[in-house]
């Protein structure tokens, strides 16, 4: 695989101003004035600028405390509080007045509720939808471990335009990446959506630099097409807190083109891999190519 292996510092290609501009400075003070959180700024996304002025943001729902301590991610571990009743009104009003044509909705992890926060996430969901300008909803969400039939039933019931689960990593890397996870249950997912709605469009992401091997990837890859996903996002990890995962290496833009040529051989419908790729990268491009294959 073409990679650096020294993770001692980025590599001079994989360098990019965090600055905010003036549209990612109307959408700081907007959530601020909502009080509401997105993945975008708590996850330090190196693309946010970008998405921002696309008119595309991912909101990050059901507070800003998660229930499990994945070991690549910054968002704070603990016991949240109880659920904002008044929060999916105030993400479809921040969607409105921000003037957004696609919307990629997240959350916490909420192992701490009975049905894991389905409903609420359904709640947020449906009021988006009601904005008159129709913007796409795409939902990125935990992996329901305990509920997971219903959770997804549910959510399937909303009609988004895509549902998205990122396994993340390769299962070798489950027990110290996301320790609370379980691989065979990320993939189940796929074929819960699947089964539930057969047209609906599903993605799913993966990290690399994170010490898997090639060989590991491409499984991986073959297990998520096996399970019915058909969009891919594969990016570089970034260490995004003191306490994070070590950067274990730096693929090179070769290596990500190469992961997308594999990708693509093997059925993906949609691929977006390279060093800044994220969950929501091109997410609006994505489904904007992509929409024929849903119903009309």
């Amino acid at each position: 695989m073409d990679s650096l292996k020294s993770a001692r510092r980025l590599p001079d290609w994989f360098r990019k101003s965090l600055a905010p501009g003036q549209e990612a400075a109307r959408t700081d003070a907007l959530l601020k004035e909502f009080g509401l959180h997105t993945i975008c700024e708590s996850g330090r996304c190196p693309n946010r600028n970008e998405c921002y002025s696309q008119k595309t943001a991912t909101f990050m729902i059901m507070g800003d405390i998660c229930t499990r301590s994945c070991a690549f991610c910054s968002v704070s571990t603990g016991r949240p509080g109880p659920l904002d009743l008044d929060e999916p009104r105030r993400v479809a009003e921040a969607v409105r007045r921000l003037g957004l044509d696609h919307v990629v909705i997240t959350s916490v992890d909420r192992d701490d509720l009975e049905d894991e926060g389905a409903s609420h996430f359904a709640r947020v969901v449906a009021e988006v939808k009601k904005i008159s300008s129709r913007p796409i909803v795409e939902i990125l969400t935990p992996d329901f471990k305990r509920t997971q039939r219903a959770a997804v039933r549910r959510l399937v019931t909303t009609a988004p335009h895509i549902f998205s689960h990122n396994i993340e990593t390769v299962p070798r890397l489950y027990k110290r990446i996301r320790p609370q996870g379980d691989y065979a249950k990320a993939l189940e997912i796929f074929r819960e959506i699947k089964r539930a709605c057969a047209s609906l469009l599903v993605k799913s992401g993966l990290m690399a630099g994170l010490g898997e091997t090639k060989e590991e990837v491409l499984e991986a890859l073959g297990d998520l097409r096996e399970a019915g996903c058909e969009m891919l996002t594969i990016g570089q990890y970034l260490r995004s807190s003191a306490i994070g995962e070590p950067v274990h290496d730096y693929l090179s833009p070769f290596a990500f083109q190469s992961y997308k040529e594999e990708a693509l051989r093997l059925g993906f419908r949609w691929v977006e891999s390279g060093p800044f790729v994220r969950s929501s990268y091109h997410a609006k491009e994505s489904f904007q190519s992509l929409k024929a294959l849903l119903p009309a």
